[in-house]
């Protein structure tokens, strides 16, 4: 390719010349369109043009087109207005190749002609040289172009998928994965799914942890995360109970130490692991005290509170309920984070039969691991995390959700990617979403949404993309997305890959008509019954 070129002199029929510049404001360039060019009826809003200079060729996106002055149809008089933001340019390296990169070093000047990019030109712009890339579908303006994600980019600076329920987001984290494994099969990866939605769409390629057949003991758990499991929303009116239950957890901590003397270190966070049962323990022997008529309501309240976790079948997953416990922090890290993967670099945690009350619980001592263990690592095992309806764990509005859980998440988010340890959050609702992580998502997958101020979010997050990839945003049709960040070559509007139906997450819709066509309301109302009742066993 023969960078150097004098545009001026080229006739529009060999270039596909589509205009002039006749302004030049920054990164925004104005085009006088010539419609006799020939090319005009393919010219749309998001295409890519380009405008070759001395030593390289300036690429921009089509953001907008007018006509300052309507005349009638067929008037060659009247005059059409085109928009362009600039993206990058294609240099002359030291080995001679052409190589596209972001920015522009020389702006265009007034009256230089504006090309139609063609196929090979997009190819090149949108290519990730030699990054290592996945392809998750095609360009929406060009559909022989695959849309590449450079992984370690994506990874290495976190990433997001937003938009409105049903427009493709589950599907688009699947593929993404899936094409992330097949390249890196020794990958650690753990996603989050609150709704039981990717049981089937991974097959042998995950391994499927649920409260049935994972135990994540009480003793990993640090104090503010006992205290919001054991008394909840009742915490703030439990101060002495509270008191009673630091003193005691490290008394249990202490009993797995053969002479606690020698363990000063233990401390009511250390992760030595106790019993359960252990704890009863040494609440009854404190209330048995002969000293312990001053502390005895606020024991025997916390004595109510534990005792009533442990007769609830649902917390079986967390609590030891036999009278010995055994170390089992290597075990639970190798489970979770697939150390090693044994053919299976991705765990899917069903949350789905975690009490909602305990769900946030859960999700901060998950994230409070993948930190510490990548921290402890020193990046040698680089973890990516995946949250699911993050906004339910990481709430904008303080308050409203466990603490805990965001700045666990926000930790990673902020200091993540010294240490190894990479996260991806999903949303439906990016407003309510905690900015402190959002903004910290250097890859952001945008699908459609109405909402006006999720679009907002979305503008002030997303520096890097231009305003006519923004104003797409509410008319995306289905599994279609504008890609900006540090992931992509340059911001794009994509259209994902579809997946064959066997391997979708489980998140369509209800089908109302054709289940309201059918006789089958009184089989299904027994299911239900049955159903309702054997979750309700679970309570007791």
């Amino acid at each position: 390719m023969h960078i150097q070129h004098d545009q001026r002199t080229t006739s529009a029929s060999s270039s596909g010349r589509i205009g002039r510049i006749v302004s030049v404001s920054g990164p925004k360039l104005v085009i006088l369109l010539e419609p006799a060019s020939g090319v005009d009826r393919h010219i749309q809003v998001g295409g890519l043009v380009k405008v070759r200079q001395d030593r390289s060729v300036t690429f921009g996106v089509l953001e907008g087109m007018s006509i300052p002055m309507p005349r009638e149809a067929g008037d060659d008089r009247e005059l059409q207005i085109a928009e362009v933001g600039l993206i990058g340019e294609l240099v002359e390296t030291a080995e001679g190749a052409p190589t596209f990169r972001r920015g522009v070093s020389t702006t265009p000047a007034l009256n230089q002609a504006v090309e139609w990019a063609d196929h090979h030109d997009a190819a090149t712009v949108y290519s990730l040289a030699d990054r290592q890339s996945i392809t998750v579908g095609h360009v929406q303006q060009s559909p022989d172009v695959p849309a590449n994600v450079a992984v370690d980019d994506m990874l290495g600076k976190h990433f997001a998928i937003l938009g409105t329920t049903g427009t493709g987001k589950s599907c688009a984290l699947t593929l993404i994965l899936k094409n992330i494994i097949t390249k890196n099969p020794r990958a650690h990866i753990l996603l989050l799914d609150p709704h039981g939605e990717y049981g089937r769409a991974f097959g042998d390629m995950a391994e499927h942890i649920t409260v049935d057949n994972f135990k994540l003991p009480f003793w990993l758990f640090n104090f503010e995360e006992v205290v919001e499991v054991v008394f909840g929303a009742d915490r703030a009116k439990m101060a002495n109970e509270i008191g009673h239950l630091r003193e005691l957890i490290i008394s249990a901590r202490l009993s797995s130490v053969k002479d606690a003397k020698d363990a000063p270190w233990v401390n009511v966070d250390t992760p030595m692991p106790y019993a359960f049962a252990e704890l009863m323990r040494l609440v009854d022997l404190a209330m048995g005290k002969l000293d312990a008529n001053h502390a005895l309501p606020a024991l025997k309240s916390l004595r109510t509170r534990l005792s009533c976790l442990q007769a609830v079948q649902r917390y079986n997953f967390i609590l030891s309920l036999g009278l010995t416990t055994r170390d089992t922090l290597r075990g639970v890290l190798s489970r979770l984070f697939r150390i090693p993967t044994n053919g299976k670099p991705l765990a899917v945690f069903d949350l789905a039969g975690v009490p909602s009350e305990i769900l946030n619980v859960i999700v901060a001592v998950v994230a409070r691991l993948a930190f510490d263990l990548a921290v402890s690592a020193g990046q040698d095992l680089p973890i990516l995390l995946i949250c699911e309806e993050a906004h339910r764990y990481a709430p904008q509005e303080t308050g409203s959700g466990f603490e805990p859980a965001k700045r666990g998440l926000a930790r990673i988010a902020k200091e993540g990617r010294k240490y190894g340890v990479s996260l991806g959050v999903l949303s439906q609702r990016p407003s309510d979403l905690a900015s402190s992580i959002l903004s910290q998502c250097n890859t952001v997958f945008a699908f459609r949404m109405s909402s006006e101020r999720d679009q907002e979010i979305i503008r002030a997050t997303l520096s890097d993309g231009s305003s006519a990839l923004f104003s797409a945003l509410p008319i995306l049709g289905n599994s279609e997305a504008i890609a900006v960040g540090e992931g992509v070559s340059v911001p794009m509007r994509l259209c994902m890959a579809q997946l064959p139906a066997a391997e979708r997450p489980r998140s369509s819709s209800a089908a109302f008509s054709m289940h309201w066509q059918a006789d089958e309301t009184a089989t299904a109302l027994d299911v239900a019954v049955g159903n309702w009742r054997g979750r309700a066993a679970l309570t007791t």
